[in-house]
């Protein structure tokens, strides 16, 4: 996925002909590092944190806002003015973002009692040929993340996909690694597109003015989520390596 959005971001600084900046010698290469480690830290710190069962996810994004928040307090990087600003502008996001999940919630209750999960299974079922299977299933997962947020997606449609994904061969991790795929894509995208908005709200701009900008973004991630479902190697190589699977 990061592959492909690099492809995209590389095609159009060429196309509009961005120059780098010089060559930088090992000196500053190695300075430059140096003074990164500490906010580079706090990716070991979360991501172990949650490998070793120390916090769950959410927990981890708290951390990570603490950690933040201790190494502005060493650069002196704000002000307490500029601090309370901050609050004041995670509080406004956030509430937009909640609201955006409970109606992903309520999206999902409807579906729920509207029978839609099974009626989706049953389709996918009238197929005998694995390639079609998955492709339906992207197909699928890729809709429900346009209205649902990832975790009530993930809780209500795992129990339909695995014993269906299993039935055809297709390993558990793959599975989990196309559904996180389809749904974090989706993630991206309105109506919900929770991810988007987040961006919208950080950088001042308009859900209008980023939906055409963002849809070479879409279309690579897309054909990275094709050859990541069609290739499994992608996704189980580095599991095997470490001994996991």
């Amino acid at each position: 996925m990061g592959l492909s959005v690099m492809m995209v971001i590389t095609f159009f600084a060429m196309r509009r002909g961005y120059r780098t900046e010089g060559s930088v010698g090992w000196s500053e290469i190695l300075h430059v590092t140096w003074q990164a480690l500490p906010p580079l830290l706090m990716i070991i710190l979360v991501i172990g944190g949650i490998a070793i069962g120390a916090f769950t996810a959410t927990e981890g994004a708290a951390v990570a806002v603490l950690y933040s928040f201790v190494l502005s307090l060493m650069y002196r990087m704000a002000s307490l003015q500029e601090y309370l600003e901050a609050l004041k502008s995670s509080a406004v996001t956030s509430c937009s973002i909640l609201f955006l999940i409970a109606a992903s919630g309520i999206m999902s209750y409807v579906m729920t009692i509207a029978g839609i999960p099974d009626v989706i299974a049953e389709t996918i079922l009238t197929f005998d040929n694995p390639i079609v299977i998955l492709l339906v299933m992207n197909v699928c997962l890729l809709i429900i993340g346009f209205f649902m947020d990832l975790t009530p997606a993930v809780l209500i449609f795992t129990p339909i996909f695995l014993p269906i994904a299993t039935e055809i061969g297709i390993h558990p991790v793959h599975l989990g690694i196309i559904m996180i795929f389809n749904l974090g894509v989706g993630s991206m995208t309105p109506p919900v597109g929770s991810v988007l908005f987040v961006g919208c709200a950080v950088a001042n701009l308009r859900i209008d003015q980023v939906v055409r900008p963002i849809l070479p973004f879409f279309f690579a991630t897309s054909a990275a989520l094709l050859l990541t479902t069609y290739v499994p190697w992608i996704t189980l190589a580095l599991p095997r390596f470490l001994g996991l699977m």
